[in-house]
Parts: C-alpha cells; structure tokens; sequence
C-alpha cells in the first residue's frame, strides 16, 4: 500500500532534507515556547467578573495564539528557533554528503 500521490510505501520516510528538517522542527520548539509566552501574559492580565469569556471565547484565543506563536515561529529570523538550528546544524554532515547518501 503506497501513500496516494507520493508513489512512498506506507510507513517508510522519503528522502529528506535533514537540514531543511532540522530548521522546521526548530521552529516548531520555538512556537511551543511562544504559545507558553502568550498564555502567561494572558493569564496576567485581570479577568472581569461581569464580562467573563465563554467556552467558546477561550477555545478561539487558545486556537489564535497557536497560530499567532507558528507564525511569529516561522517569520523571526533572529529567534530561539534560528539560534538553535544553526547551532545543532554544525553536527550535520555536508548537503552533499547528505544528497549522496539519500541516492544510493
């Protein structure tokens, strides 16, 4: 059984970048750190008891500041998520050593 449109069997990984790998799930880890930032200032803020927000109001912040962190995750290029990318990046082999490795 093959994954439809990609001819990979299902299950099995292709060939990847692992650098361009490595720079996304660093991203990832720096909008998990913002996601936490913003619900801290968030939960800091005074909440009033006669205008309280409704399930549905705290489910759309929650779902907002998800993409708000993924965002500002992907377009910070001085950020947690690049300093950490170029710092495991050192312990990666040479894209050309890479791209060899994946065709053979």
């Amino acid at each position: 059984m093959s994954v439809e449109g990609t001819g990979t069997p299902l299950g099995a990984s292709p060939a990847r970048n692992p650098q361009a790998e490595l720079r996304r799930l660093c991203h990832e880890l720096e909008a998990v750190f913002l996601r936490q930032l913003f619900s801290a200032m968030r939960s800091s803020v005074p909440a009033d008891d006669q205008f309280a927000p409704s399930q549905g109001e705290e489910i759309f912040t929650g779902l907002l500041d998800d993409r708000l962190a993924s965002d500002a995750a992907e377009k910070l290029d001085r950020g947690v998520g690049e300093v950490l990318y170029r710092q495991l990046s050192r312990r990666l082999p040479p894209e050309e050593e890479s791209c060899q490795a994946t065709r053979e």
